[in-house]
């Protein structure tokens, strides 16, 4: 019975955390650049039962089989799948099709600066020619992308009196000559990018990033999330239902305890 607690405690515990998921997803719909998360299942691992003082062999014990203790989340993962291109014809807004990120000389409250990596391209350029993030952070050019090396000299920089276009290599024209260029970098695992916040992402050791190779930047669009709206709310309707279904057993089983217990003192009687 104890065990029957146990595991619908256990589903309602992890249905909790993907609901919690599923609506930080929902909540980032409209965040430019978002990726949106999964879970993966894991079974917690088997125990075996074992029935004591059999009757037939009083000092055996028994194995009755492997009892199975229900499972938890394996894993939170990144979906990096492509998000739809919105035009905003905004010069300083770039998208990012196919893979790589952008790599932005972020700092913190205390004022320490380190490189982040985001897929959000909503810069605007500074009255300095800099292009900058909502946050005031600086888009580092491909040099500094891919040495971590951060100085103004490897912040991304325009003529702002003049024109400028962005091809789809990253190169930044102004009267025909290339003047910088968008540093666009790929990750060897993903699976060393973690969240940091402020939609942007932690390079773990272990991590290295390169020169992207397979990637187009498109000028004057921005890249929306991939959470499909739609099917988030389908699987939270399905996560609520098995959310309900954990409290039912519990119910049960509490039930079915309060019931044993207050027949122990009538047995015999």
């Amino acid at each position: 019975m104890v065990k029957g607690l146990y595991t619908g405690w256990n589903g309602m515990l992890e249905e909790q955390r993907r609901m919690d998921v599923m609506t930080n997803n929902l909540a980032n719909s409209n965040t430019v650049g978002y990726k949106k998360e999964g879970t993966t299942n894991a079974a917690f691992a088997r125990q075996l039962a074992l029935r004591i003082r059999d009757s037939g062999d009083f000092n055996f014990a028994r194995g009755l089989g492997d009892i199975q203790q229900g499972d938890k989340i394996g894993e939170t993962y990144t979906d990096w799948s492509q998000g739809s291109f919105k035009v905003t014809d905004e010069k300083s807004n770039l998208a990012i099709g196919g893979d790589g990120l952008f790599a932005i000389a972020y700092t913190d409250k205390q004022g320490n600066t380190s490189v982040k990596y985001t897929r959000d391209g909503e810069f605007t350029v500074d009255n300095q020619g800099y292009f900058r993030t909502g946050n005031g952070d600086y888009l580092l050019d491909m040099n500094g992308a891919t040495s971590g090396q951060i100085s103004e000299a490897n912040y991304v920089r325009v003529d702002p009196l003049q024109t400028y276009t962005v091809d789809e290599l990253g190169n930044i024209w102004q009267n025909n000559t290339i003047v910088d260029n968008v540093g666009v970098v790929d990750v060897n695992n993903t699976d060393y990018l973690s969240k940091y916040g402020e939609n942007l992402y932690n390079l773990e050791n272990g991590g290295t990033v390169r020169r992207g190779q397979n990637f187009r930047i498109e000028q004057g669009a921005l890249e929306t999330s991939n959470v499909n709206v739609v099917d988030e709310m389908v699987q939270m309707i399905t996560i609520q239902r098995a959310y309900e279904a954990g409290q039912k057993v519990v119910q049960a089983e509490d039930e079915t305890m309060d019931q044993a217990a207050g027949q122990v003192g009538k047995i015999g009687g």
